[in-house]
């Protein structure tokens, strides 16, 4: 695999954020937690929203147990930041490893005079677009996390960014994703441009998360003033079927 960190050039800011090694449960223990569904241990967002299962902390010994009573039996769970061995009974379903770039004084957000905000009407070209680009997981309901826009062209929407995961005073850019006929044309830097602006004038930073093997992402990304934060995993399990 290729080593994402290649092409960073930038110092990232930020490396002693701790909220930001654990995104999701600080999303759902914060900004986001009126979409939280689960107890002080472990949370999750509802199925339509998105599918981020969160564990406060690995290091208790109930962690296991409440994750099969918050998603039930033969369920896959999304893991995030976790490497560790599994009880038996549990399954590994997938793995991979990713990268979280944070903004650093580099970059320059600003308006785009094309870009559209997106909502409740726009979610069957929202979901159509996820899927002929697989940005990342996105739901019927993501886009209630924040503010989502794009570009059409002809009538079609062809670009589309947006804020997923939110801990307090941060807001992360995703469902980055430009149809092919349409790359090469700077619409992914612009639409990542305009959404970091809005989350620059509420007062917070931008930060994102990309495959590791994805250099041509990261190192876009980097040019528009991100950095390598942390490397991380990511994955699923599933539960015990009984």
């Amino acid at each position: 695999m290729p080593d994402a960190s290649a092409a960073t050039t930038l110092a990232a800011p930020h490396a002693d954020a701790t909220e930001l090694d654990n995104a999701a449960w600080h999303s759902l223990a914060g900004p986001h937690a009126a979409f939280a569904i689960g107890n002080d241990l472990v949370r999750r967002y509802p199925a339509d929203v998105a599918p981020f299962v969160a564990v406060r902390t690995w290091d208790d010994p109930g962690v296991w147990d409440a994750l099969i009573e918050l998603v039930g039996p033969g369920a896959d769970v999304g893991l995030s930041g976790y490497d560790g061995a599994i009880p038996a009974g549990w399954e590994v379903v997938g793995r991979g490893e990713g990268v979280q770039l944070v903004q650093t004084e580099a970059l320059q957000p600003r308006p785009d005079a094309e870009a559209i905000v997106l909502g409740a009407d726009d979610v069957p070209e929202m979901l159509a677009i996820v899927e002929r680009n697989q940005p990342g997981p996105f739901r019927p309901r993501t886009y209630e996390l924040g503010r989502y826009v794009g570009i059409r062209r002809g009538g079609r929407l062809v670009a589309m960014a947006g804020e997923r995961l939110h801990p307090e005073g941060w807001t992360e850019i995703s469902a980055v994703a430009v149809d092919a006929d349409h790359r090469r044309q700077g619409l992914a830097s612009r639409l990542v441009l305009d959404v970091a602006l809005h989350i620059q004038e509420r007062g917070d930073r931008a930060l994102l998360h990309a495959a590791a093997s994805n250099v041509g992402a990261i190192a876009a990304y980097e040019r528009l003033g991100f950095a390598l934060r942390r490397r991380t995993v990511f994955g699923a399990v599933r539960t015990p079927s009984a």
